[in-house]
């Protein structure tokens, strides 16, 4: 069966999803397809949380233009649709006297990048603000419009949205090849692994596999190389060893090893950065959390790696030409690619969605609805309301009065919930993703079991269908 729209998104990571809201605010029939079983599931998915201030992008270039009008749009975005961001500000350190000229360059980078408020501070300046930086550090520039925010919280916040104004959303679904229009036809003919679908636009904001999306129309080719990163994540106990973003000069492979808080309260420190083929691959390795730990404590000296209580990777999107692609190939009308989308594409995901979503509709002559939702409510939070107010929800819905996850005090009310919302969870990621359920310190290792039977049965399904997060990743084996 085929199906027709006016325009098919692929990728369901934080450019798709953002694009998808910019594109609700037109007239028109739009599908986002995901190969994975939830938004969020790719590159996306693990990251630094960082928003970048946008001293790091050489000037001129797409990196350093989306990266700042990004981070100029976070503060309304988070207010608009009810997601965790904060400005703690950012640190580039600055190890020894010979470093300095670089460090220099940084700033008149960023000067010249348009970033406001840009400082250098001196080593005891910067261990006045952040008493844990090491004695080696000689000087720092700091950021105070660098933030951190949450890229699960943004990702599905913006495909709530879209979802709530109209556009549709279709999981486990594989993109294998697409058609182009033959001579002066229209639209573009997706082969999927479900089916034929057909859209008068495409847009391409596949992450890491986005030059094999964009191959399969172009004759300009272009290649991506994942970037595996290494990172670990500490409790929330050591939350408060650092309040800014700590980074050290950039070097060949981007922006080092960083720490930093994040919006929940952990501590996160990484990524290292390894080139690698494959496209999935998310190993974490003992070689790389020790150069992680060993690169780290450089900047800060008392990290408390004891108190590690998970490690993981991800992936990033280079490019070999090392820039942002975006817009149509000139082979291919109506198709618009978000490829070599790496750091600092979180930051610059607002940015790219608006302006993508303005290509595309000026291209199809869009017309503007009018009427658009612009807000969106996220989850109810049991553990942040009042004492009063708790008990109010709880007397009107007792489930929210049932914890299940303890480490993250989360309730059975607010699991549900997260499962009946538009594009609900149908995985036990899916839940981690919107209400932190087994984000915790003992890791789901308590409240496993029974996020599997709230799921079982909010979705209507046997047990031994739920799954961690893809189709082959059932939790249950039999009984």
């Amino acid at each position: 069966m085929e199906h027709k729209y006016d325009i098919a998104i692929i990728g369901g990571g934080v450019i798709g999803c953002a694009v998808a809201r910019e594109l609700s605010k037109y007239e028109c029939r739009v599908i986002v397809l995901e190969k994975e079983e939830d938004v969020c599931s790719g590159t996306s998915k693990a990251n630094s949380g960082i928003i970048h201030a946008g001293y790091d992008a050489k000037p001129g270039t797409l990196k350093a233009k989306f990266n700042v009008l990004g981070n100029t749009m976070m503060d309304n975005l988070a207010k608009e649709l009810d997601f965790e961001f904060q400005r703690n500000g950012s640190l580039v350190l600055c190890f020894s006297e010979e470093d300095r000229p670089a460090l220099m360059e940084l700033y008149a980078r960023g000067v010249k990048n348009g970033v406001k408020n840009l400082q250098i501070l001196s080593g005891e300046e910067v261990r006045a603000k952040e008493p844990e930086v090491s004695e080696e550090v000689v000087a720092a520039l700091f950021a105070p419009t660098g933030g951190i925010v949450c890229p699960f919280g943004m990702t599905i916040a913006f495909a709530e949205n879209a979802c709530e104004n109209g556009v549709e959303f279709q999981f486990d679904t594989n993109v294998l090849s697409i058609e182009k229009p033959g001579e002066g036809g229209d639209g573009y003919r997706m082969i999927t692994d479900r089916g034929v679908i057909e859209a008068d636009y495409v847009v391409n904001a596949a992450g890491v596999y986005a030059d094999s999306i964009h191959n399969m129309v172009s004759e300009q080719k272009i290649h991506i190389t994942p970037r595996r990163g290494e990172y670990l994540l500490l409790d929330k106990s050591a939350g408060n060893v650092v309040s800014s973003t700590v980074f050290q000069l950039p070097g060949k492979y981007g922006k080092g090893v960083l720490v930093t808080p994040t919006v929940h309260g952990n501590l996160l420190v990484g990524p290292t950065a390894i080139d690698q083929e494959e496209k999935d691959l998310l190993e974490t390795t003992a070689s790389g959390l020790s150069d992680v730990k060993a690169r780290a404590v450089r900047s800060v000296g008392k990290i408390p790696f004891g108190q590690v209580i998970t490690a993981f990777s991800g992936l990033r999107a280079h490019e070999d030409g090392g820039e942002f692609i975006l817009g149509e190939p000139a082979d291919a009308p109506g198709f618009f690619d978000a490829a070599g989308i790496e750091s600092p594409g979180l930051t610059s995901a607002p940015a790219i969605g608006q302006y993508l979503a303005d290509l595309t509709a000026e291209k199809g002559r869009l017309i503007r609805k009018k009427t658009w939702k612009a807000e969106r409510s996220g989850i109810r939070k049991v553990s942040e309301l009042s004492d009063e107010a708790r008990a109010l929800l709880i007397n009107e819905h007792p489930e929210y009065g049932v914890i299940v996850c303890r480490c993250e005090n989360i309730s059975e009310g607010e699991m549900i919930e997260a499962i009946r919302r538009p594009i609900g969870a149908r995985s036990l990621d899916g839940l981690k993703r919107r209400v932190r359920q087994g984000a915790g310190r003992c890791q789901a290792g308590f409240c496993m079991p029974r996020a599997v039977e709230i799921l079982a049965r909010e979705l209507e399904v046997p047990e031994e269908e739920i799954c961690k997060n893809n189709r082959e990743s059932q939790v249950i084996s039999g009984r």
